[in-house]
């Protein structure tokens, strides 16, 4: 593991990478001097973001609710970098439906809420069970730390809205998963920390009208706008670099309480 105080030849694994928060983190790794395996979907543009980062970085197709998928780009990691010191995970999805729509008389339907649930939760502790196999194998630095995971929640974990039960409950599986899977990994020096983002100027709320994503911002205390992916990163950034954050979620939201 790399000391602490530098992201200077550490390894990062970030799924979710081909855009958003998972590009902005693992833009600022590498330019830190990290080398990164950037994980998204065959389908995504990760190839070519991957490509334009440089040597440091390198693509790896991943659905991450695949054990072959994550378990090969754990191997890339290894082949190409020759380990992993920190988990960065970003892949997630979502879907806006009430639990019953009254007027079609119709309930939400079941296997939209489960492909949430499975890629959200389940992707992200696929993600984690496996790459703390490698993470294990570090020599541990000066503080007995040889590696760090850190996911990615939501502010809806606390106070979601109307539409987003599946979202929601699955951002909140994150937040509970968070001190447990601390507890877990504590005798091997692995600590976990997740972010509860606000809202942020990424590609979900890209396509929405400027009139919305006006009145978006202006709901958020301060500072009121969206935020910027590269903050998002910047908190991974200091996670990785302070030993004594473990087992905490941590609101990015500047103040915002999203209302009904």
């Amino acid at each position: 593991m790399a000391s602490i105080g530098a992201l200077k030849g550490m390894v990062g694994l970030v799924t979710g990478a081909a855009s958003g928060l998972g590009r902005a983190t693992a833009e600022r790794f590498v330019r830190q001097g990290a080398k990164v395996v950037l994980c998204d979907l065959p389908t995504s543009g990760g190839a070519d973001v991957a490509k334009a980062m440089g040597d440091n970085c390198v693509f790896a197709p991943t659905d991450v609710t695949s054990e072959a998928d994550v378990t090969e780009a754990l191997s890339v990691a290894q082949s190409k970098f020759g380990r992993l010191d920190v988990a960065v995970n970003c892949a997630g999805i979502g879907v806006a439906f009430k639990v019953y729509n009254f007027k079609k008389d119709k309930p939400h339907d079941l296997q939209d809420f489960a492909r949430v649930l499975t890629v959200n939760t389940v992707g992200t502790f696929n993600v984690i069970r496996l790459s703390v196999g490698l993470m294990g194998k570090n020599e541990p630095n000066e503080n007995g730390q040889r590696g760090v995971v850190v996911n990615t929640s939501s502010v809806a974990a606390f106070d979601g809205q109307m539409g987003q039960v599946a979202y929601s409950a699955s951002k909140g599986a994150i937040v509970g998963m968070t001190l447990p899977l601390a507890r877990d990994l504590a005798s091997q020096g692995i600590r976990v920390c997740t972010i509860a983002p606000g809202l942020f100027d990424t590609p979900l709320l890209a396509g929405l009208p400027e009139k919305v994503r006006t009145f978006l911002a202006s709901t958020i205390p301060f500072p009121s706008r969206l935020g910027h992916p590269d903050e998002y990163a910047h908190l991974v950034e200091s996670i990785v670099q302070n030993p004594l954050l473990n087992g905490e979620v941590i609101r990015l939201d500047g103040a915002l309480r999203m209302m009904p």
